[in-house]
């Protein structure tokens, strides 16, 4: 009696972990391979970085991304190692382009610009330059709000000088809710939020990060994808 009530429970719990796996892998087929609706939101496209490693831009575009935001700097001193081929190899595919700057509340924004100037090329073809605005691992700084925003009001202006476009800000939860930047700074705002429309920001954004979990020929491993509001 007691083997076979043992037997019944060894039966029902290797059922509930069966169901748990299968659930957990329909799940993660999903995220993988969810999108926005192209039918809602016709322009879709990707940010990347050195993390994906290579990349097969034709690939890409034939994923569906339309558009690329390339990483280009990190602070002061902090270039992405495949920005230069990234930026060039986008270019040639037929992929729209734009750069981004990963901003450090650790570091002078004078230093951060002549960073990103010394890297980032001015052309006519590019999309507006994306700041990304949120708190590091790197960095334990919190300095006060007048001070991020005019130290952020300096690094704006020389990027905007270098490359003649207004800049877009890729602003994180929690920075926002500290910050205020959007109530700042009159600029083109980027949210993120996995699977559904953002709404921390006090106005429309312009730029939505659905996913960082989509995973598309071309690349190696997942890939932060966004699409643009109609």
């Amino acid at each position: 009696m007691h083997i076979r009530v043992l037997a019944r429970r060894f039966r029902v719990a290797a059922g509930i972990a069966l169901v748990l796996a299968v659930t957990g892998l329909c799940a993660w087929l999903f995220a993988i391979n969810w999108r926005p609706r192209p039918g809602d939101f016709p322009v879709q496209g990707v940010d990347v970085s050195e993390a994906q490693g290579p990349i097969e831009w034709w690939a890409v575009k034939k994923s569906g991304a339309q558009f690329a935001y390339i990483h280009a700097t990190t602070g002061a001193s902090g270039a992405d190692l495949r920005f230069t081929e990234n930026w060039r190899d986008s270019f040639e595919t037929g992929i729209r382009r734009g750069a981004l700057h990963v901003y450090s509340l650790c570091q002078l924004a004078s230093d951060q610009a002549a960073n990103f100037v010394r890297l980032v090329p001015r052309s006519g073809d590019q999309l507006p330059p994306a700041i990304d605005l949120d708190f590091q691992s790197d960095c334990a700084a919190r300095p006060e709000r007048g001070v991020v925003i005019g130290e952020l009001g300096r690094f704006i202006e020389a990027i905007e000088t270098h490359l003649g476009e207004h800049v877009v800000l890729r602003v994180g939860k929690n920075f926002e809710a500290r910050y205020r930047i959007s109530e700042a700074f009159t600029r083109l705002l980027w949210s993120r939020q996995a699977f559904f429309p953002p709404s921390y920001l006090p106005r429309p954004w312009t730029i939505w990060q659905a996913s960082s979990f989509r995973r598309i020929e071309g690349i190696s491993g997942p890939v932060n994808w966004n699409v643009m509001a109609q």
